[in-house]
């Protein structure tokens, strides 16, 4: 009788067993398949920004043709860079010094910037 009783608890131990891994591979490829969706709906997203910053690009560039504007990749990093420190509060005299130009020649490259941030900051008041 005794024999018996192991041989059942050890055959109920082995169904119990195989029950347990069979729940936890359906939930591992649950979890594996929501993690493939996040995946696939980030590329999407990543894509889409990647498209929007394309479109972006063509647009100023398009833009700088109409507008008869020809700058090389240099100069349009470095105005860029201008635009950055002056949003950022740096003074004229300071985005001078970092960029080794004259302060003029700042106040020449802001003061189509300059005009237009106060034109909003006065719409924006009233």
């Amino acid at each position: 009788m005794m024999l018996w009783t192991l041989a059942g608890l050890f055959g109920i131990s082995i169904i119990l067993l195989v029950i347990s891994i069979s729940r936890t591979s359906r939930a591992a490829k649950a979890e594996h398949n929501q993690i493939d969706l996040i995946h696939i709906s980030t590329m999407k997203e990543i894509n889409a920004i990647q498209d929007s910053i394309r479109n972006i690009e063509l647009d100023i560039e398009v833009v700088m043709k109409e507008a008869g504007v020809q700058l090389s990749s240099e100069d349009k990093v470095f105005m860029r860079d201008v635009l950055d420190l002056a949003n950022r509060n740096y003074s004229n005299e300071s985005i001078a010094q970092m960029k080794q130009v004259s302060v003029e020649e700042i106040e020449q490259i802001l003061a189509p910037y300059r005009t237009l941030q106060e034109g909003r900051k006065v719409a924006n008041e009233n």
